[in-house]
């Protein structure tokens, strides 16, 4: 038999990523969308966060019924999602056209994101689990970098519309590659030396069962609402640095590189804990350095750095790459505190949740505070405030941990 030509756990990840430039196609695009469709600031918070909507209103149904539908299959039908939605969303007409679209693009987004981890798991033997979780964890800041680069060059050729359509091209192309390159035998089953035992559709319990078993777990509830406060911040953030360098009357070219190289370097926290983990390192210190480097680094963008461009970007960057730590190792907690085999995916499915529920209430929060005192440097507050909570919730993590080595 033919080996793929890609290793198909590298290819749930390509996926993710695919996923990931429909959130970040729309900050470079923001300045053009106020000009063609008269977006205001607040429905630009909005825009930002409602591709978040369905992860936090069906991400636990999603997670729970991924197991059973098929962890391929979900994906596959997210990427047909996104691809049809973005297709559409070319010939909006207004701030409303866009805003339904971009919550279509969500639920196709928690198509791909709940079952990957779960579907990694199976694809990769155990000693390199925690590696490629950590490169999983990357797939938002990479899509996103690689969405903000890009964005801006596909616009100045093809205007806001070919942005649209041809990231819908892209994930219908995404689509056809994983259905050719992961097998679905290998989706059902464990590979030969993990340890795991081979798991059918007929193992599963029934899904009132695996929702107790989540609902009633700590470890679940702390590493969701972690998530929350860690997504809600970093996006807002991110999300409107283009709309802040503008402001400040850097170019067009200038914003999207300088946002792209903030996304990007999330990438290099996200690898780092996988591979800090792999050498045996609490993730609750990863959790606490993540947590309150964030902090520290908002402090020096917004506030104590706001004259000099230089010394705010460096916080910016020290804000976004340090806190890359937090995700790869709250998937990795995801799998290893979720209750049971079969509820993975369902734990994956909350933490989407509460993930998605930070990201939809973090960049209107951020948009009505800087509209309230007339700028972006009180920022750091919310940010702040952020952190301190994921922190406490990293110390309640090392105890549910130390009960459950």
């Amino acid at each position: 038999m033919k080996r793929p030509a890609i290793d198909p756990a590298l290819l749930v990840i390509l996926a993710g990523v695919c996923a990931a430039l429909h959130v970040g196609k729309l900050p470079p695009a923001l300045p053009v969308l106020r000009d063609a469709l008269g977006v205001s600031l607040l429905q630009a918070g909005f825009l930002l966060s409602m591709v978040q909507f369905a992860g936090m209103t069906l991400g636990l149904a999603v997670g729970l019924t991924a197991d059973s539908f098929g962890l391929r299959r979900s994906m596959l039908l997210g990427l047909w999602t996104l691809a049809g939605a973005s297709g559409a969303g070319g010939w909006a007409r207004g701030p409303g056209d866009l805003l339904a679209l971009r919550a279509l693009e969500g639920f196709g987004l928690l198509l791909v994101a709940l079952p990957a981890p779960s579907l990694i798991r199976k694809l990769v033997p155990m000693n390199r689990l925690s590696t490629m979780l950590g490169l999983w964890g990357a797939y938002m800041p990479f899509g996103s970098a690689v969405a903000l680069l890009c964005g801006p060059l596909v616009m100045a050729l093809f205007g806001w519309q070919g942005w649209w359509w041809g990231l819908a091209v892209l994930s219908a192309a995404m689509a056809v590659w994983l259905a050719l390159g992961v097998p679905l035998d290998a989706a059902r089953r464990s590979p030969e030396g993990t340890g795991q035992k081979a798991q059918s559709a007929t193992s599963i319990a029934p899904w009132p069962r695996r929702l107790r078993q989540t609902l009633t777990s700590r470890g679940p509830w702390l590493v969701a609402l972690s998530f929350a406060v860690y997504s809600g911040q970093w996006l807002a953030v991110i999300g409107f640095l283009p709309s802040i360098y503008l402001q400040a009357g850097i170019g067009g070219a200038a914003v999207g590189l300088l946002t792209a190289l903030a996304a990007a370097v999330n990438i290099i926290g996200n690898v780092g804990s996988g591979r800090l983990l792999q050498r045996g390192l609490r993730p609750q210190t990863l959790l606490y350095i993540g947590f309150a480097t964030m902090s520290l680094g908002a402090l020096m963008a917004f506030a104590l750095a706001e004259s000099q461009p230089l010394l705010r970007y460096a916080g910016v960057l020290l804000f976004s790459m340090v806190g890359g730590m937090i995700p790869g190792t709250l998937f990795s907690l995801a799998v290893r505190l979720a209750p049971g085999d079969d509820t993975i995916s369902t734990t994956v499915g909350w933490v989407q949740q509460w993930s998605a529920a930070g990201q939809f209430a973090g960049p209107p929060l951020v948009a009505w505070v800087a509209g309230a005192v007339g700028g972006w440097h009180w920022t750091w507050a919310v940010t702040g405030a952020c952190s301190v909570i994921g922190m406490l919730l990293a110390a309640q993590i090392a105890r549910v941990a130390r009960a459950d080595p």
